[in-house]
């Protein structure tokens, strides 16, 4: 019979710890196996959090800045031919990258972007034949962007508008 409840006691502790106490929130930290000041880790380490100031190092500053030509991960554009459209002497490429499948798919993506980017000013069917009006009506609202982007609450003269955007 004691051996049924060892039996059950091993079962019943092997189960929690395999499934653990799932979704419990507990409010107390948990027990260390290992005390740190016998086995110290990296558990109470001090820890440097962006844009917060660092004693360690000489301008005051946690965040590092990045060594020089360094690439972020994934951003490596190793193949000019297909980032750059050029050769390895520098020369633009023929042909289109090894890396690009040319089918039917590929060519309908590319008319999407020219009907959105390239049409107003090149024409339907790249022959630059539109109104001169259309093109500059491009380029006035290209240039409201951009003013639009450092422009002031100042820069609002229109009473109504004025209105719309809350301004007095």
């Amino acid at each position: 019979m004691r051996n049924v409840y060892l039996a059950l006691v091993f079962v019943c502790v092997l189960l929690v710890s395999i499934f653990g106490f799932r979704g419990t929130k507990f409010t107390s930290p948990p027990i260390e196996v290992f005390p740190e000041w016998a086995f110290p880790g990296m558990k109470l380490q001090p820890k440097l959090r962006p844009q917060a100031e660092s004693k360690f190092f000489a301008d005051g500053r946690a965040d590092r800045a990045p060594v020089e030509h360094t690439v972020m991960r994934g951003m490596l554009r190793e193949d000019d031919h297909l980032n750059r459209g050029k050769d390895a002497t520098g020369a633009f490429a023929r042909g289109f990258p090894a890396g690009v499948t040319v089918d039917l798919k590929f060519i309908e993506r590319g008319q999407d972007r020219y009907t959105i980017y390239c049409l107003p000013c090149h024409g339907m069917v790249g022959d630059g034949n539109v109104s001169i009006e259309d093109r500059w009506a491009v380029v006035a609202y290209v240039r409201a962007l951009q003013r639009a982007q450092q422009g002031s609450a100042a820069d609002v003269t229109d009473a109504a508008a004025k209105q719309t955007l809350g301004l007095k």
